[in-house]
């Protein structure tokens, strides 16, 4: 085995015992760059702990939600149900301070959040399902639980309608499909985000972090520039699209 192998060997069992605050730390600074990135690579493919994630949601839950459903119309978004790899990456460029959220700093310290926890709470959240609805049920049925149908219902998110023109939106929103799909839920295999069942506060709130360069829109194409092309009518019509598609 050569000084590589066996570099990148340890690395990835430090990782894989320890879910140690200087994982990051370690590789950074004794392996070459490009083994950095296979040795995140490895980390990206490792199998996450869901119940570890279940637990550190607890503290996620205290803004975002029990669920993940975010809260406060759109103070806090919603991450149930989005990307794990999306999640992940949030998670790193806030602990980088690339993406600057002062609120999150000392959530994703390494010593509070050590890099397994951000894969396994980024596959927890990816994996809750929020419906718009309640299925219908006959509440006279001799199994019917009251209990679980008031649990079931914590966990129905509905985004109120926003304003705007949605026909309008819906042909304006074929700009957008072939990134975040056609039913506005995004794209795990490529970690693009939903954004139907986010909240359109939120939404409005992250236009001008993309049009001032503070988010990244593509990251294969940094200078695209695609919001810039819609008006504010029409970024309105296609939230107001997005805020109906799955009613």
């Amino acid at each position: 085995m050569n000084m590589f192998q066996y570099s990148r060997l340890f690395g990835y069992r430090f990782m894989m015992s320890a879910k140690s605050t200087l994982t990051t730390l370690w590789l950074a600074l004794a392996c070459p760059a490009g083994l950095y990135a296979a040795a995140l690579s490895d980390f990206m493919a490792m199998e996450p702990d869901l119940l570890n994630g279940e637990d550190i949601n607890e503290t996620c839950a205290g803004c975002h939600g029990e669920f993940g459903q975010g809260g406060k119309e759109g103070e806090y978004p919603r991450l149930a149900g989005q990307p794990r790899d999306f999640l992940i990456k949030q998670l790193l460029l806030f602990r980088d301070r690339t993406r600057p959220n002062l609120a999150m700093v000392e959530y994703v310290d390494h010593r509070q959040m050590p890099d397994l926890d951000i894969l396994d709470i980024s596959a927890f959240l990816e994996a809750v399902e929020l419906p718009s609805k309640l299925p219908p049920i006959d509440e006279t049925a001799p199994d019917f639980n009251a209990y679980q149908r008031l649990v079931d219902a914590k966990r129905v998110v509905q985004i109120p309608r926003a304003q705007g023109d949605v026909e309008n939106g819906k042909t304006l929103y074929k700009e957008c499909r072939s990134c975040h799909g056609s039913d506005g839920y995004g794209d795990r295999e490529k970690a693009v985000p939903m954004l139907a069942g986010q909240y359109t506060e939120y939404l409005w709130r992250q236009v001008p972090k993309y049009l001032e360069g503070i988010r990244i829109h593509d990251e294969d194409a940094p200078s695209d520039e695609l919001l810039k092309e819609f008006s504010e009518t029409e970024l309105g019509d296609i939230f107001a699209y997005l805020s109906v598609i799955d009613d």
